[in-house]
């Protein structure tokens, strides 16, 4: 509100009711954030029960493990907090996967060290491959479908 003249106007443009009303979710949406909801079971699974099976790629990292984890539960509390993010979220989140699927696979199939070599372990395994074939087509799907989200949303 802007005091001009003793009397109280109100500036038209500064409140936009839209932006703080809850917009409600497409069936997309919904599935991206439940997605997002069972990191929490994924961590159980990983931690607890020593089942990875959303983050194999990163086994050999525990702390860029647990910083992904924390990631994951980043994306879904802006999700619940901006419900018109989620596209672009979900969008981003994918990218972040497969580039970090990528560049752990790269490092372990191009860095070969000599402890690879003498002791014959540290090669990538059947379930990584797996694992990076899943998620990474997954998160490549994600990607390009938030795209497209996107510049539907951008274009009207």
């Amino acid at each position: 509100m802007h005091k001009f003249s003793g009397r109280v106007m109100l500036a038209t443009n500064s409140y936009e009711p839209s932006r703080f009303m809850s917009t409600p979710r497409t069936p997309s949406s919904r599935i991206l954030v439940l997605y997002y909801a069972a990191t929490a079971v994924f961590l159980l699974l990983d931690y607890f029960v020593g089942l990875n099976v959303r983050l194999a790629f990163l086994e050999s990292w525990p702390i860029a493990r647990a910083a992904y984890y924390g990631f994951c539960f980043l994306c879904l509390a802006l999700m619940i907090w901006r419900p018109a993010w989620t596209t672009l979220i979900g969008a981003f989140e994918s990218l972040v996967t497969l580039v970090a699927l990528i560049l752990s696979m790269a490092i372990r199939t191009l860095l070969i060290t000599d402890q690879v070599l003498e002791t014959g372990t540290g090669f990538v395994t059947m379930e990584e491959i797996l694992n990076f074939m899943l998620a990474g087509s997954i998160a490549y799907l994600s990607w390009i479908r938030g795209l497209s989200r996107l510049k539907e949303e951008l274009s009207g």
